[in-house]
Parts: structure tokens; C-alpha cells; sequence
């Protein structure tokens, strides 16, 4: 059963809470996150990547850097940027893109619940990139960015979250990208007693984004356990920082693949094989989308191509019934060579949010093809999940990205 608890949140004063919040530091690289920093100082990207407070000469993962995370948290702590609730509690998060949106829950869930499955993944993490955020994470002593979780929705929560939503809320603003955010304190102890007792009848609660920072979080409790025998389990350290969706809320958007090299075929041959493998069901110089579950749109030569997964090749594996596998395991690997999608180089993955107008730019800059895919559904990554297996990389793309800087966990 699930432990989801309130914590003693750390957040942005009133007054500075737009100008704080930042997107992840994980969608920037060095050089656009020094950028924005220089252009917004008072964001949380100064202190999500410490190293856009020093000149390129210093390595990104030097002991300074993650020093310098920890000193300007705790500063700004100090200076009143932040302040600390008096008891704990969970927020309300919504977002607004589009005029749709979607309201979680800010609380910390248990370490626990993720190494025993209750929490449950469907990535694999990479021992480096878990690295960084383990360093930065334990020298700051605090979780700054909130993991991306998703529930089966509960009407009991969908109705309190919008009584709740009828008070006033403590964050509302308008980001740069056009996302609405507010936030609300939820501090009665009959909505803490509800939130907490329905989550605790939950089975299974599932990651949605944030496999690196869910992972990193718990090795360094795991860490403060070792260094604190005597722990009981109700240490800070025992939880990480969390924001739960309702599954029924949420928006997850294609994820499209650009080819660098036709691996030794003319354009022409290659469209052969594709409609070896493929119904080619309409081509266009318009660009097209896929309308259904079994379909991709491929951009080849500035022609784009309608074509549909043939019923004999559909699966009811909840992996390789993906469509980005289904893509990768009769294309891309056996006629592109491309095995391992993770490391090959020659091709690269595009995020919807670009839109299809970013395909062409990249097939008249660096790519001869690109692929169009049709979202991958909530339902399909808690299939996966439920399974004990993993998606493919890159497999769903998560709109609105949740802000880091409004929500702080210390572990202490």
C-alpha cells in the first residue's frame, strides 16, 4: 500500500514565486542554461545547475559546483526567498497549457514503496546521470525538483481537489512558454486524513517522468539510512518529492524519431522496403499525423507518407505492441541497421512539443527522414509497468513540464 505523506514544504515567497520557478535543469545544456540564468538570476536554474555560476573552465560535476548549489539554496533560505511551513502538509498543483489542465498532489513518497515495486518504473536509469543528481541532492541536503508520478484516478481526490481549487490559491502566474500555474496549501486535517488514507489503499502508483531524479532520491536515502542505523523510517530521509496526477488528466505527446543516413539505400529503395513492411495509405506534400493507434507519418524527400502497422504484425505484448517498437523491431533495426536506438547516432528523437514543422527543418538540416508517431497512451505505460518490463527509450513525452524551485524537500 501506498505511503504518501505531507512534509514541512520549503517554497518561494508569494511575491517571487514566477520568477524562482524554472523548468527542469535536465532540458537545458550548459551553455542555455548559463544563458537563461544570465538573462533570469533569481531562477532556480542557479542552483538545479550550479555550474552557470562559473566560467566554462570549471567542470560541470566539480565539487565547487554542487557546493555552490548547496550555499546558495540555503542563502536564499536565509534571505527570505523561501519560506517553511509550520506543519506539514500537501499542495495542489495545476497546470494550465492550451486551456486544458491538470492538478496533482505535492507530496513525498516512501523510498520503500519504490524498492519493494509499489512504485513502480518503467525505465532503466544510467548510473551517470543518476550521479549528478545524487551529489546534488545530498550536499544540498533537500530534493529540489518534484518526481512526476501517475495514479488511477480516485473521484474521492477529483472532488476535493476541486473544492479545494475553489479557495484562494498562494501561487497563480503565468509562465514565458504560456503555462498557468497555481498552487494551493491543503492544511485541514480532514483532507490530509483523506488524501493520505486513499492513497494508502492503492496498490500501485507508477513514475511518469523522472526516472533519474526518483532513482537518485532514493539511493541517497538509502545512503542516510547506512550513515543512521538507528533510523526509524519516519526520517525525511525515508521520502523524496513527488507531484501525483490522476491518469485520466494527463497529456503525454508523440515522441518522433529523425534518420541521419538511409544505410546505404537510395531514397527510392528505401521507400520499397518501407512499403515491404508498411500499408502506404496516402502521401502528400503536406505534413500529415498519425490519426490512430497502428499508424506513423514519414517525411522522406519532402513527401509524407500515411502508413499503417498491417494487422498480421500487431501485438498484444505490451511492449513490442508499442508502436515505437513495432517501428524499431520491422524498420528502423532490420533495414536501418539501428539496434540499439539508446547509442546509434544516426538517429535522434524529437519531443511533440517541437510540432511536425521541427521534422522538416531537421530533414532540410541534418536528417534524410523522420518519423511521425502516434502518442503512446497512459493506459500502454502502466501496462508495461504493471508487466515488470521497460519501454523503449523515448517513448512518451509529458506536457506541461512540472516547475522546479515551488516545492522544496530538506532532508533533515
Amino acid at each position: 500500500m501506498a505511503k504518501i505523506i505531507p512534509f514541512r514544504g520549503i517554497r518561494p515567497s508569494q511575491e517571487r514565486a514566477a520568477q524562482i520557478a524554472a523548468l527542469p535543469y535536465d532540458v537545458y545544456n550548459r551553455q542555455e542554461a548559463k544563458e537563461e540564468v544570465a538573462a533570469h538570476p533569481d531562477s532556480f536554474l542557479a542552483i538545479d545547475r550550479a555550474e552557470t555560476n562559473f566560467d566554462d573552465s570549471v567542470d560541470t560535476y566539480a565539487d565547487c559546483v554542487y557546493q555552490k548549489a548547496h550555499d546558495l539554496l540555503w542563502q536564499w533560505v536565509e534571505e527570505g526567498r523561501f519560506l517553511q511551513e509550520e506543519r506539514p502538509v500537501y499542495y495542489l498543483y495545476e497546470l494550465t497549457m492550451d486551456q486544458r489542465s491538470q492538478t496533482g498532489i505535492v507530496a513525498c513518497a516512501s523510498i520503500d514503496d519504490y524498492e519493494q515495486g509499489v512504485i513502480k518504473k518503467h525505465e532503466n536509469t544510467r548510473a551517470e546521470k543518476e550521479a549528478d543528481r545524487i551529489r546534488h541532492v545530498d550536499c544540498c541536503n533537500a530534493q529540489t525538483g518534484p518526481i512526476f508520478l501517475a495514479y488511477r484516478s480516485k473521484q474521492v481526490l477529483d472532488d476535493l481537489m476541486e473544492r479545494i481549487k475553489t479557495g484562494e490559491p498562494v501561487y497563480d502566474f503565468v509562465a514565458k512558454d504560456q503555462v498557468r500555474h497555481r498552487v494551493f496549501v491543503v492544511d485541514a486535517d480532514a483532507d490530509i486524513a483523506l488524501i493520505q488514507q486513499t492513497f494508502a489503499a492503492m496498490e500501485e502508483i507508477y513514475i511518469a517522468d523522472g526516472h533519474h531524479r526518483a532513482a537518485s532520491a532514493v539511493r541517497v536515502g538509502c545512503k542516510r539510512r547506512a550513515e543512521h542505523p538507528g533510523y526509524s523510517g519516519e526520517e525525511e530521509f525515508n521520502y523524496f518529492l513527488s507531484v501525483l496526477f490522476p491518469d485520466d488528466q494527463l497529456l503525454i505527446m508523440d515522441y518522433n524519431r529523425v534518420i541521419r543516413d538511409l544505410n546505404g539505400y537510395q531514397p527510392q529503395e528505401f521507400l520499397a522496403e518501407v512499403a515491404k513492411r508498411f500499408a502506404i495509405i496516402e502521401q502528400s506534400g503536406e505534413e500529415l499525423r498519425p490519426a490512430v493507434k497502428g499508424e506513423f507519418c514519414m517525411l522522406l524527400q519532402d513527401v509524407w507518407y500515411r502508413c499503417r502497422i498491417r494487422p498480421e504484425d500487431m501485438s498484444s505484448d505490451p511492449v513490442d505492441g508499442l508502436d515505437v517498437s513495432l517501428l524499431q523491431n520491422l524498420l528502423l533495426a532490420p533495414v536501418l541497421g539501428i539496434t540499439d536506438p539508446k547509442t546509434d547516432a544516426r538517429i535522434d528523437f524529437v519531443g511533440g512539443i517541437r510540432g511536425l514543422q521541427e521534422l522538416t527543418r531537421r530533414c532540410h538540416e541534418d536528417a534524410v527522414a523522420a518519423f511521425a508517431m502516434y502518442p503512446t497512451d497512459i493506459s500502454e505505460l502502466f501496462a508495461v509497468a504493471d508487466a515488470g518490463r521497460l519501454m523503449p527509450p523515448k517513448s512518451t513525452w509529458f506536457e506541461p513540464k512540472l516547475r522546479s524551485g515551488l516545492f522544496i524537500h530538506a532532508l533533515d
